[in-house]
This record gives structure tokens, sequence and C-alpha cells, in this order.
């Protein structure tokens, strides 16, 4: 991969990342540098600056998405869809990107990834959050 990242390939790359991590239990470095050998990863500004913010609060993050899941906790929901919902969480939180636009992405990163019924259930999560005052929240 060379050239500027799009945000949207950015936001690919940290779910991507996020969710090896959760699976194989390797370190971001290790994954970092193992996609970049395979011409997978390429190093972009909002890519290392989205996965560091979801990693330096994957416990609020989690809390935020366990309170807007009505009945699951973070931990019980699909590593792929916990990824996705991280990084878009992250976004909403920091106000980096309006909430729509986040929950845009995430929502087609599932219909694109992840099981039939994901879609609906990453964009319910993220509805209520931000129904429920969660962008710019600390």
């Amino acid at each position: 991969m060379t050239g500027p990242v799009s945000r949207r390939e950015a936001r690919r790359q940290a779910v991507v990342l996020l969710y090896q991590r959760d699976v194989t239990g390797l370190s971001l470095d290790e994954l970092k540098a193992n996609g970049a050998r395979a011409g997978d990863y390429a190093a972009d500004p909002f890519t290392e600056a989205l996965v560091a913010g979801v990693d330096a609060d994957i416990p609020a993050i989690d809390e935020r998405i366990t309170a807007a899941a009505k009945g699951w906790t973070a931990d019980r929901i699909a590593p792929l869809e916990r990824a996705i919902l991280r990084v878009a969480v992250y976004e909403i939180r920091t106000g980096e990107v309006p909430a729509p636009v986040a929950i845009d992405e995430a929502v087609e990163m599932a219909k694109k990834w992840c099981a039939a019924e994901a879609p609906g259930f990453v964009n319910g999560i993220l509805g209520r959050i931000t129904r429920e005052g969660g962008e710019a929240a600390a």
C-alpha cells in the first residue's frame, strides 16, 4: 500500500488491527509490522491516532457499548463487530468527525464484513450512544 490513505481506509486499517489483536493476542506493533511486510498496512497518522485513542480508552468505550447494547456486554459481541463499534464510539466521543459519518462508516463496514444482522445491531448501538449524548463526551 503506497500513497496517501483515505480516512475510510484508515478506519478500515484501525478496525482490522484492533480485531486482529483481540483474536490473536499479538501486540499492535507486531500486527503493524506483519501487515507492512504483507503490503496490507501503511503507517498513516489517522490510523495511528484511531488505534492509539481506542487502545487508551477501551474500558470507557466498552462501558458505553455495554450500556447501549441492551442485553449484551461488549465482551460478548463478536470481535469484528466490537472492533467496528470501538472505532466508531471513539470517533463519536472525540467529536473528530460528525456522529452520522462515524455511524455510516461503521454500518458500511458491518455490511461488508459481518453477518446479515450486524449492520442493524451496530446502527442501533451507535444511535443510542449518540442520542444519550455520546458526542465529544469524555
